[in-house]
């Protein structure tokens, strides 16, 4: 009998979960390790946070998952790997031994310059982090004449974030004033469309963009940038992108130039073949991948089986990442942007279409209960 420990229930993991008889029927225990018993779907934060859903509708139970299908749970951090003596050291200090072990424990978001504890600063990840600042924007809006919300971030989770931002104040029937601060040009690893769409959206709404501003410190109630300016920020929010989990370096494990679990195309670690990963907590090798949420989504299927195949001794399979997806940004007004092959499309529909694929997903793995509609 093999022991199959997973370490985290995000995107790339949620197919094994719901297939763990799979391996306890061919006599197999499995493990799930993860400091909460719930897994919340990051595509849906922004609208959670505008209020166009409840926490629940995005949050799959992962330890439900588990345990229902004969699982054991541990609630912990996975904090080291021993390889050589296939070890997983917890956060609580237990160490479990494994036969096979695979990651799915995301990505971070770092303070970088800004100190950490500070109740009024707010990274988005863990997406928990957006209901807490949702309860903390209400408080604001509903207390302070005018509060300033400083979104740092001029990617999508920027873009989103601010967007939500605006439509929880238009819903409080009150006005905030919201800055998104960009180091660079906003969604400038998109077609310039996107980015036109985006600023007019924003400048019809009273959102202002700061571009090539990049935030230094944020001291007094102030968010400052490299440029000198001081911005009033009663709420920050670090958008600003992700960084690799310090797990894999702490444990010795092969990783790319970005900090992540250097995998190859069965989704294994090169050095260490019982050790698999998937989600943004992973360098595959054969080609970098975008952290966006379609490749674990695509990964889910093929990590299933290349586990099972681990704990029976047989051959993987090589994962594909497949061809061109499709994005859509959501602007926080019931109206999204659509990005597809190049082509950029906005509107209502949009939105409906995200929210469509959203829910979709989260009927698919949700065990328990059933997501609420949109506001659509």
């Amino acid at each position: 009998m093999a022991h199959l420990v997973l370490a985290g229930g995000g995107h790339a993991h949620l197919t094994t979960l719901l297939n763990i008889p799979a391996f306890r029927e061919k006599g197999h225990r499995v493990t799930l390790v993860s400091p909460t018993d719930y897994h919340y779907y990051s595509g849906m934060g922004p609208g959670m946070l505008a209020g166009l859903y409840r926490p629940e509708d995005l949050r799959f139970h992962i330890r439900k998952m588990a345990t229902d299908r004969g699982a054991d749970f541990i609630q912990a951090e996975a904090l080291r790997v021993e390889a050589d003596k296939r070890l997983l050291i917890l956060d609580s200090g237990k160490a479990i031994k494994y036969d096979v072990l695979s990651f799915n424990i995301g990505s971070k978001v770092s303070y970088g310059p800004i100190g950490e504890g500070d109740p009024a600063i707010f990274p988005v990840k863990p997406i928990q982090n957006l209901i807490r600042l949702r309860q903390k924007a209400l408080d604001l809006i509903r207390t302070r004449d005018l509060p300033g919300f400083v979104v740092v971030g001029g990617g999508p989770a920027g873009l989103e974030i601010a967007g939500a931002l605006h439509q929880l104040s238009k819903e409080a029937q009150k006005p905030v004033k919201i800055t998104l601060l960009a180091a660079g040009r906003l969604m400038e690893r998109f077609p310039e469309k996107v980015r036109q769409k985006a600023l007019k959206s924003f400048e019809q709404r009273g959102i202002r963009v700061e571009e090539g501003a990049a935030l230094t410190a944020v001291k007094n109630g102030f968010a400052i940038t490299g440029k000198g300016q001081e911005i009033e920020a009663s709420c920050t929010v670090l958008a600003w992108g992700v960084k690799a989990q310090e797990l894999f370096a702490r444990s010795n494990l092969p990783t790319g130039p970005d900090g992540n679990l250097l995998v190859n195309k069965y989704l294994a670690c090169k050095n260490h073949p019982e050790i698999f990963g998937g989600g943004d907590c992973i360098y595959f090798a054969d080609r970098p991948l975008d952290k966006v949420g379609v490749y674990p989504v695509r990964q889910n299927q093929v990590l299933f089986e290349n586990l099972l195949a681990a704990v029976e001794g047989q051959k993987p399979k090589p994962f594909d990442p497949g061809g061109p997806y499709l994005l859509i940004f959501n602007l926080g007004n019931k109206k999204a942007i659509l990005v597809k092959n190049g082509k950029v499309f906005s509107g209502k529909w949009a939105f409906w279409l995200k929210s469509f694929i959203d829910r979709r997903f989260m009927k698919r793995f949700q065990v328990s209960g059933e997501i609420s509609s949109a506001k659509t």
